[in-house]
């Protein structure tokens, strides 16, 4: 009786699998994950020359654990068996502390932020020395600088950071953020900070480069929830955040030029909101080279800001001060290409960067 036990449960087994197998090779390949915003690997080609020197097995392996039947599923389980169970303090790095998501940014890497420094030199000395510009910088902390320490999650010398650009940039006058900025000027699910709590910031760098801000928003609300990055990469059930933007009129009459599509757009694009990436509101997302011009102004004043991803919030509580704002992301241009499109002359300049970015530089190019 207890060997007929046993062989049923085999052969149970046994159906599953092989049914589970079958499902996974029957079922379309999905080509990106909503969750996770990313591309899956897709099946591989086999040749003789990739199976002889392993490349298609180590494709295959990748590929058959993104395709996974039921693959965010069972991401969810191992998540939950993680923290819940196991009691791990974090899963794929990112912990949560206080209802909020982050991502452990530890240790301070003194290499990636001089080598993030020696590309800020090649533009200063390409295009900015001997002109009339007036250089700025300011370090946008990441939210672990309010939530890591508190909850004895480690974190990095945040001050240290700080200390060493500015030793690398001589040439730029710092800016102070942190004081400005806490943990609620974050999203709880997302890297990024929240336009809506960014008017102390935007106050702070009027204060530095001598400019005079509109004061008067509207704020709205986007009827989509905003569920952020780390939804998907802790593969946690995360509550929403909501997103918001502020606008007026003068936001609503300027014009955005891409220069890689060489269109024209809103400040907002609204039709990102609902897309993969709702953050992708402020300025249309990930974009390499931008223009926003301002009608309404009366001055003639430009700003250059060289940024990531925090800037697409923020340039636009900038704009009231400013006839043209102009946005480069040298993750996405190299610095020696923008004599091709830009030209330096008495502009304000502002080097305004991320410690994730700073801190992993290897994207700057």
């Amino acid at each position: 009786m207890e060997k007929q036990k046993n062989l049923a449960v085999i052969c149970l087994t046994s159906v599953f699998l092989l049914g589970f197998l079958i499902w996974s090779f029957l079922k379309p390949d999905s080509a990106v994950s909503q969750s996770e915003r990313r591309k899956l690997a897709q099946k591989p080609d086999l040749t003789a020359a990739a199976v002889l020197n392993g490349d298609f097995m180590t494709k295959f392996e990748s590929y058959t654990l993104d395709q996974f039947p039921l693959r965010d599923g069972f991401r969810r389980l191992k998540a939950a068996v993680l923290l819940d169970v196991l009691r791990k303090k974090d899963n794929n790095g990112i912990y949560l502390a206080d209802g909020y998501a982050a991502k452990l940014e530890y240790p301070l890497d003194e290499a990636s932020v001089c080598h993030a420094a020696e590309r800020f030199q090649l533009i200063y000395e390409t295009y900015l020395a001997g002109t009339d510009t007036k250089i700025y910088e300011a370090m946008i902390p990441d939210k672990g600088a309010f939530l890591a320490p508190q909850n004895g999650y480690p974190s990095l010398d945040y001050s240290a950071l700080s200390a060493l650009l500015q030793e690398n940039m001589p040439y730029a006058e710092p800016v102070d953020l942190p004081p400005v900025l806490s943990l609620d000027s974050y999203y709880r699910t997302d890297l990024h900070w929240r336009q809506e709590a960014l008017l102390p910031v935007a106050e702070r760098l009027a204060e530095a480069m001598d400019i005079e801000l509109s004061a008067q928003y509207d704020t709205v609300t986007a009827g989509a929830p905003f569920y952020g990055v780390y939804c998907g990469q802790s593969a946690l059930p995360l509550d929403p955040d909501p997103l918001r933007y502020l606008t007026n009129e003068t936001l609503r009459s300027c014009t955005v030029y891409d220069y890689e599509t060489g269109s024209t757009g809103p400040v907002y694009d609204l039709d990102a909101l609902e897309g993969e990436d709702p953050y992708s509101v402020f300025l249309s997302g990930s974009k390499s080279l931008l223009t926003i011009t301002n009608p309404n102004v009366d001055t003639e004043r430009e700003l250059v800001i060289f940024r990531d991803s925090f800037a697409s919030s923020l340039a636009p509580l900038l704009v009231s001060a400013y006839a043209k704002i102009t946005l480069v992301d040298i993750r996405y241009v190299q610095p020696e290409r923008l004599g091709r499109w830009l030209t330096f002359d008495a502009q304000d300049v502002l080097f305004l960067y991320s410690v994730p970015v700073l801190n992993h530089s290897e994207t700057l190019k």
